[in-house]
């Protein structure tokens, strides 16, 4: 599998993972995505954006989210952060245990 390959199965299977969680209202898309539309990235993981580390031993996973009314942002965030990496080392536990960081941005609240 390709470098590419990967990242869009990364992509891919972050946001499935996080979105059903509580407090998630949805993966916010960023302003390329609503622009190149979906031909460029595929539609499922909108608002997760992965890229491979510098060192190219690891990756470096963005999930960008609105959150519903009455949950904490903070609470949402650590769960998507927690759920998140475990998806990712899902996949990519064969290529060893590769360092994953994981950012999460709170972009609303709904």
């Amino acid at each position: 599998m390709t470098s590419q390959d990967t990242r869009r199965t990364l992509e891919g299977t972050v946001a499935d993972a996080v979105r059903p969680l509580p407090g998630v209202a949805y993966l916010r898309p960023a302003l390329t995505d609503l622009l190149r539309g979906a031909v460029a990235r595929p539609v499922g993981s909108a608002g997760v954006r992965a890229v491979p580390a510098p060192d190219g031993r690891g990756w470096r996973i963005d999930v960008k989210l609105t959150t519903l009314r009455g949950h904490r942002a903070v609470d949402v965030s650590r769960a998507v952060r927690d759920v998140a990496r475990t998806a990712a080392l899902t996949l990519l536990e064969p290529d060893g245990t590769p360092a994953i960081e994981i950012t999460v941005t709170v972009t609303g609240v709904l």
